[in-house]
Formats: C-alpha cells, sequence, structure tokens
C-alpha cells in the first residue's frame, strides 16, 4: 500500500503497463471514477471524487489519441477494478483534453461501463485538434504524433471515421449523462470545432448534459 496527495492507494502492473486504484479516505460509496489520461495533472476532479466516496483509478496509455489497444485495455482495467473492490459496474470518466478524446471513444464502445462522463476541453474533431484544419492555425501538439500512434497521413485523415465525433451518436442512443467545462478563449482545442458538437447533439436530443464555460479562460483545467 502507498500513498497518492493523501490518500492510500495500489500500484501495479495491468496488461503490461502502469496501473493505479486510490482509495477514499471517506466511507466508500460504491463507486468508480476512472481517468483517462493525464493522471498526474490537473487532479482537482480526483481529488473532489475521493472526497465523496469514490474510489479512483488510472491505467497508462501507449499514446493520448485512443487506440484500439488502449481502449481495450481500459475496458478490461475498468471490469477488473469494479469487481475486485466490490464497486459499481459503471464508472464516472474523468476527461480532460486528450483524456476527453479517449472518454467519449471509451463510452461509445462500451456505454454499458459508463453512468457520466465529465469532460473538461476534450479534444471531439481531430481535424481540429492537432491537425489545425480549422480556426487555429498555430496548434501547439504536432500532428505528426497522432498520425504514428494512428497509422494516418495527410490523405487517410480525410476519409478517418474514428473520431471521438463518430461516437456521438451512441452516446445519444444511451443517454449518457455528460458534464462538460471549458474555456471561451482555448486556442488549442476550440470549444466551436469540438466541444459544441456534443453540445449540439444532446440539446437536440434533449438529453441531460451540463455546460460550464469559464469566461476569458484559454485551458480551463
Amino acid at each position: 500500500m502507498t500513498n497518492w496527495e493523501g490518500y492510500k492507494c495500489e500500484e501495479f502492473e495491468f496488461d503490461g503497463m502502469y496501473a493505479i486504484v486510490v482509495f477514499p479516505n471517506v466511507k466508500p460509496n460504491g463507486k468508480l471514477a476512472l481517468k483517462t489520461e493525464y493522471f498526474e495533472f490537473f487532479t482537482k476532479m480526483q481529488t473532489d471524487l475521493l472526497e465523496q466516496g469514490y474510489h479512483l483509478a488510472f491505467v497508462k496509455n501507449i499514446n493520448r489519441w485512443g487506440n484500439d489497444i488502449d481502449l481495450v485495455r481500459k475496458s478490461k482495467f475498468a471490469s477488473f477494478v469494479s469487481e475486485k473492490y466490490n464497486l459499481s459496474k459503471k464508472c464516472v470518466l474523468i476527461g480532460l483534453s486528450c483524456g476527453g478524446l479517449y472518454a467519449i471513444k471509451f463510452a461509445g464502445r462500451y456505454p454499458e461501463q459508463v453512468s457520466v462522463l465529465y469532460l473538461d476541453a476534450p479534444v471531439v474533431n481531430i481535424l481540429s485538434c492537432p491537425c489545425s484544419m480549422g480556426v487555429n492555425k498555430n496548434q501547439p501538439i504536432p500532428r505528426k504524433e497522432m498520425y504514428d500512434a494512428l497509422g494516418l497521413d495527410d490523405i487517410s485523415i480525410l476519409s478517418y471515421r474514428d473520431h471521438p465525433l463518430d461516437y456521438i451518436p451512441t452516446l445519444v442512443q444511451n443517454k449518457l449523462p455528460i458534464v462538460m467545462v471549458y474555456g471561451d478563449v482555448d486556442d488549442v482545442v476550440p470549444y466551436n470545432e469540438n466541444g459544441i458538437l456534443v453540445e449540439t447533439a444532446y440539446k437536440k436530443a434533449l438529453l441531460p448534459i451540463q455546460i460550464h464555460c469559464k469566461k476569458g479562460c484559454g485551458r480551463p483545467y
């Protein structure tokens, strides 16, 4: 048993990758929160949920662009943690930026494992981030990193059909609740090219979604 930010935790290897489960200091509520990327950064939501009695879990990804191997591992990991610690089979997904990409794709593939999505400046359209084909022409994330991760190039990206946005209909069909935060001057993951796609689909379907805009904020976390 080790320690993470004042909480007891277990660190181990799962399917060849680093994994961690953090335990609440208060009475457990039997629920699981799964962070999808950037575990050591922007941790306020993680500690907030721990203080509400959630168990917190994370398994490292090969890359941050939502490849099949990582998504399958994440599904197996969520099932493993739920069973081992006698938690709900449905988890809260915490997805920030590229973690939002992972959260949306995970929920689209495994909706039966998800209770709610918390998305903070989520990457929804990779033609926007990192490909900079929209308003932002100064994308700091090299698109080559994403191309190498997903086996794409400038030609194949145009017919690519595994964006997070391609999973929005499945989220709508399964009526998965969403809480989404963004900054209105975010020039890395512009909201009007990314999160707005989720917001529009949910409002059209009259589904529960909470939107929180931070005025004058670039990266809200």
